[in-house]
């Protein structure tokens, strides 16, 4: 028997914070018949969440009722790190009807704070969680019902919590096309600082030294220096609060990297490169243990490069004629050649069906190698 996909989530549903990851939600709720109300200090960002559909502008009267007299079920709080503690702590207050959770990417020092500001018994009705999706783009404008498909989301129950109320958050997180991952606050926290604030960090330490560059260094750019900066263009504001509010998970991670670097730099004064060659081999290591696309296990692949002419139509027969071969593209980048007009694409293929590809794709008259 297949579960409506909006099953189990307490609602009308109240979303405060109208941002990217507040509106997105509103959008996947409403998407799957689930009321939702809006509300945000921002009333311009607020008017454009309503106005694409993520939910009610008002329709809540006293004590935090709608107009069927129906009480709010669930709060979700979309607000900046720093503001959540005390916005929960509302919400838990003004509706006691209702389960209360969060989509910031910080889970412990949130729940320490919350727990000066309220009791044990509304304290149970909370239930932090953090859908891992997300972009270096903010604000309403950027944000749609598809934003969480396939994507995880944690819930992080609290040793107050109550299991009725654990069980909305994995609703909610359900309805909204994630997969649950259920753990500990302060395993959370340890787990998004390796995984995304620590990227955060390197690709921001990257990026920063680009100020000073040159031009003529950055003409050599290619697609690598891209992908490794993309996060960098996060807005500078909401970064600190998350980065301050992880801080005891990413001192430990950094310390980690400073102990790396300070073998790197005594490698780059050795003779030989001691040193260099034991992090380069972790380093690939650990790229191994990223999990593949749908979370499967990680597979061996392999790169085909294929230079595609830069006019419209191109991609589309590319795609079309790899199709025809019958080999499943995993992954895709693009690389712009700067000296000509042509652009790099590089499937990203299985290894044992690479050569099949570049054959097939030969046949067809592109320019394609390994």
């Amino acid at each position: 028997m297949t579960t409506a996909p909006g099953a189990g989530v307490l609602e009308p549903v109240l979303v405060i914070g109208t941002g990217l990851v507040g509106t997105s939600v509103g959008l996947a709720l409403g998407a799957v018949g689930i009321q939702v109300h809006l509300r945000d200090l921002d009333q311009a960002a607020l008017a454009v969440a309503a106005s694409r559909g993520a939910g009610q502008v008002g329709g809540l009267g006293a004590g935090g009722r709608t107009e069927a007299g129906d009480p709010v079920r669930l709060v979700v709080v979309a607000v900046p790190p720093g503001r959540v503690p005390e916005v929960a702590a509302e919400a838990l207050t003004t509706h006691p009807d209702a389960v209360v959770t969060d989509v910031g990417s910080v889970k412990s020092a949130p729940l320490r704070a919350l727990s000066v500001l309220v009791g044990g018994d509304d304290l149970a009705r909370y239930v932090g969680g953090h859908p891992m999706s997300g972009s270096e783009q903010s604000g309403p404008w950027a944000a749609s019902a598809e934003l969480f498909s396939g994507r995880a989301w944690a819930v992080t129950p609290h040793r107050r919590s109550a299991p009725a109320a654990v069980a909305a958050v994995e609703a909610l997180a359900r309805a909204c096309g994630s997969a649950v991952v259920t753990m500990s606050p302060d395993e959370h926290d340890l787990a998004v600082a390796r995984v995304s604030h620590l990227p955060h960090l390197l690709s921001v330490l990257t990026a920063a030294q680009l100020v000073t560059a040159p031009p003529d260094h950055l003409s050599l750019s290619g697609q690598g220096l891209r992908d490794v900066t993309r996060v960098a263009a996060g807005d500078p504001g909401l970064w600190t609060q998350i980065i301050a509010a992880n801080a005891p998970a990413l001192r430990t991670l950094l310390r980690g990297v400073r102990d790396d670097l300070d073998v790197l730099l005594a490698g780059l004064d050795a003779p030989a490169g001691d040193g260099i060659g034991a992090i380069l081999t972790r380093a690939v290591d650990g790229t191994r243990r990223i999990p593949a696309k749908h979370g499967g296990p990680a597979r061996a692949e392999a790169v085909v490069v294929v230079s595609v002419p830069d006019r419209p139509g191109e991609l589309a027969r590319l795609f079309a004629d790899a199709g025809q071969s019958g080999v499943n593209v995993e992954d895709l980048r693009i690389d712009h050649d700067p000296g000509r007009p042509v652009g790099l694409v590089e499937l990203v293929v299985q290894t044992d069906a690479a050569d099949r590809l570049v054959e097939a794709l030969a046949a067809r008259g592109w320019s394609a190698h390994r």
